[in-house]
């Protein structure tokens, strides 16, 4: 339905300049003289140009280089990341809390990004000592982490705890085994660009929307 506003009564003795395309496709003057219509066409102009302004994705820090060890017990560096979007979370295989649902969620960003190939999923355990690579491996298997795709990463204390505490800025991996529940979204550059989950029952949804803004990014 159009929608409408009133103009008041128009003078013949002002006269009216020529319209352009976009003002006749907006303007439908309706029986009731005094009153103007939007049409659904100018409408629909008003979206893509909203759309068309949305600002970027802010940056909130960058990752810098890092060394750990995958579940495939192969090194794996912060320079297997570059020219990647990726999702990065922290959780340990014997959690019976949060971890099973962070992990249910990655699974599910897994499965909706499977159509881009640049996109990675990297979980860091918070808890290295009893989370060997083939302890990562079964819980890789579990979750239907896909080779390549999904990593999970374990290694020196002291470098995931300057990771979680000053790269994400999400918490300590100081051996309490408390640890954020939230996801992070990594660009190509390797700048942060999002945080979600906390106070939202399930934050893959806008996750997965933005992963796909990146993806459109140029650069």
């Amino acid at each position: 339905m159009a929608s409408c506003f009133s103009t008041g009564p128009v003078s013949r003795k002002q006269g009216l300049a020529p319209l352009s395309l976009i003002q006749t496709l907006a303007l439908d003057r309706t029986a009731r003289r005094g009153q103007w219509c939007l049409s659904p066409f100018f409408l629909l102009f008003l979206a893509a140009a909203a759309c068309s302004r949305r600002p970027a994705l802010p940056v909130y820090g960058h990752i810098p280089d890092f060394q750990l060890i995958s579940q495939t017990g192969q090194p794996f560096d912060r320079q297997s990341l570059d020219g990647k979007i990726w999702v990065a979370d922290f959780i340990f295989t014997s959690c019976h809390g949060p971890c099973p649902r962070m992990s249910a969620q990655m699974r599910r960003v897994q499965s909706a990004v499977s159509q881009l190939p640049d996109v990675r999923l990297v979980s860091f355990s918070v808890d290295p000592e009893r989370d060997t690579p083939s302890v990562l491996a079964e819980y890789a298997v579990r979750y239907q982490a896909q080779p390549g795709r999904w990593f999970f990463l374990t290694g020196d204390r002291k470098t995931l705890d300057s990771l979680d505490r000053h790269a994400f800025m999400l918490g300590n991996v100081d051996g309490s085994l408390e640890h954020s529940t939230r996801f992070v979204l990594v660009d190509r550059q390797g700048r942060i660009r999002g945080y979600y989950g906390n106070d939202q029952d399930d934050p893959t949804a806008q996750l997965i929307a933005d992963i796909r803004r990146l993806a459109r990014e140029t650069s």
